[in-house]
């Protein structure tokens, strides 16, 4: 009876002392709340979607806390939560910066197609993890629907094959782009640019037999571009849109048709 009271004590007084040296801890290696920082992230819509560019929403209300950043680039949150956050900083709401997720990727069953019967889960998620997926691209989408089923404003459809996204329903909470499993999905801002509709990252050669409008690397509309806003990486273009100029220029001599201009809306 002894040794259990005596077990008892011993469990009790260690658990007594671990207490009170977490207690201490937590005080002496606290750190420091910025509630300027604090009181922004409650105004904002709380998506950490990434859209603005920080990494989510504490991230850009740290940013905004030591002007670092201006109110508008809340795409989610919109001119409501711009207005707020600018009248708490004390200064100009100015514009919102509206992003839109844009699928990179056209291969449609009129470009590509599938290297086999698929009659599992109707999931990309699922699919992926057979050989890399259902279609004839390793990197195209397949269609499945994973984006369509989180998007909460219906902006996302599929459409012989490949998934489209209505930017004037797209409100940029970024559920797409996480569900995408071939990671086809990114956001663009809402203004007139090119885009290159592709993420294929293999030889000309190998892209051309899975896919009519893949990317092959040309480089052409690289060299096309006069403000150099086309850069080839791993033999896919990539357009950067705070320097394109939506001149066409370069979808004129792309030989696949892979970049298109988006035009954009103008959000209200």
């Amino acid at each position: 009876m002894d040794g259990i009271i005596l077990a008892v004590l011993l469990v009790g007084g260690i658990g007594l002392i671990a207490g009170v040296g977490l207690a201490i801890a937590s005080i002496v290696m606290a750190v420091p709340r910025d509630e300027k920082a604090d009181a922004i992230e409650e105004l904002l819509p709380g998506a950490n979607c990434g859209a603005c560019g920080f990494s989510g929403c504490a991230g850009y209300a740290a940013a905004l806390a030591k002007g670092e950043a201006k109110p508008g680039l809340c795409s989610p949150g919109g001119k409501e939560v711009a207005d707020r956050v600018a009248a708490l900083l004390g200064v100009s709401g100015g514009d919102v910066e509206y992003k839109t997720a844009l699928v990179h990727c056209m291969g449609s069953y009129d470009n590509t197609t599938d290297k086999m019967i698929y009659k599992g889960q109707k999931s990309c998620a699922a699919a992926a993890q057979l050989f890399g997926g259902v279609g004839s691209c390793p990197y195209g989408c397949m269609g499945l629907g994973d984006c369509a089923a989180v998007c909460e404003y219906n902006a996302i459809t599929v459409c012989n094959g490949v998934a489209c996204i209505d930017p004037a329903k797209c409100r940029g909470c970024s559920k797409c782009v996480a569900a995408c499993p071939k990671h086809l999905i990114s956001f663009v801002p809402m203004k007139p640019q090119a885009v290159v509709r592709c993420s294929n990252c293999d030889k000309g050669g190998e892209t051309r037999k899975v896919c009519k409008t893949g990317c092959i690397g040309c480089m052409r509309c690289a060299k096309a571009c006069e403000q150099g806003a086309v850069t080839v990486t791993n033999f896919l273009a990539k357009v950067d849109p705070a320097k394109c100029t939506n001149c066409g220029k370069c979808r004129e001599v792309c030989p696949q048709g892979c970049i298109t201009l988006f035009e954009g809306i103008k959000k209200q």
